[in-house]
């Protein structure tokens, strides 16, 4: 831990103000929200989220990107489906649906529903979020597939456990059937045994395209924060 935020003696808010000297943005990935809360707060420079334990601001903003500029349409026109654990990703995802106004259709068991608080939130203000224990409820006629790893980096589970609760989570190209047929595919990577080969390496699938774009749109995100995006 190279940069030892608020250890080896050193404050949290010390080093924010000492990296604000250095440069004139800062992205932080990190195992802590608050984290990333104090160090904006002591920070004299714009702090980006780059990852946290419950978001993942940028992915979604990227992926969103990457849907309309495949689909030539607007993510508010269409059915958006998650597949798989409720995590960071599935968050911000879930804040984005009610941002930008899209159909979101949720598959998980039940055991692992998105977040409460959070869910909550977002249903009062966007009616179209539905979550469903039954994957093939879940994907129907969507436009567009998410999916991310079952077992994230940082989990502290039974992973065989996890492993067997997702087995009939897994995007098979029989599952896949139920989705529209120019249906997008998109994994934030790295991926796991949540989604089949075929699936993965299919025409539908938009992984490369969708991992190229974060470099696009994390360059977008700073010159928003700089106040010179046009």
């Amino acid at each position: 831990n190279e940069l030892h935020l608020g250890q080896g003696g050193e404050s949290l808010e010390d080093t924010a103000k000492i990296l604000s000297t250095y440069g004139d943005g800062f992205m932080l990935r990190t195992d802590d929200d608050k984290k990333i809360d104090n160090f904006a707060k002591f920070s004299n420079i714009p702090v980006i989220n780059g990852l946290s334990p419950s978001s993942h601001p940028t992915q979604i903003l990227s992926d969103i990107f990457t849907v309309e500029e495949l689909t030539k349409k607007n993510i508010s026109k269409l059915n958006i489906c998650w597949i798989g654990d409720s995590n960071n990703v599935l968050n911000s995802l879930i804040a984005a649906s009610v941002k930008f106004k899209f159909n979101l259709n949720i598959g998980c068991p039940n055991n692992y529903s998105p977040n409460k608080t959070i869910l909550n939130w977002a249903q009062k203000q966007n009616n179209f979020i539905k979550v469903n224990s039954d994957p093939k409820i879940s994907i129907k006629n969507a436009d567009v597939v998410f999916s991310d790893k079952v077992i994230s980096l940082n989990d502290k589970v039974n992973k065989n456990k996890k492993l067997k609760d997702f087995k009939n989570y897994k995007i098979t190209s029989s599952l896949f059937k139920y989705a529209k047929k120019k249906c997008v595919f998109l994994h934030c990577l790295p991926r796991g045994n949540e989604v089949e080969n075929k699936v993965f390496q299919s025409k539908n699938s938009q992984v490369w395209l969708q991992a190229l774009n974060r470099v696009h749109v994390q360059k977008s995100i700073l010159l928003f924060c700089f106040g010179k995006l046009r």
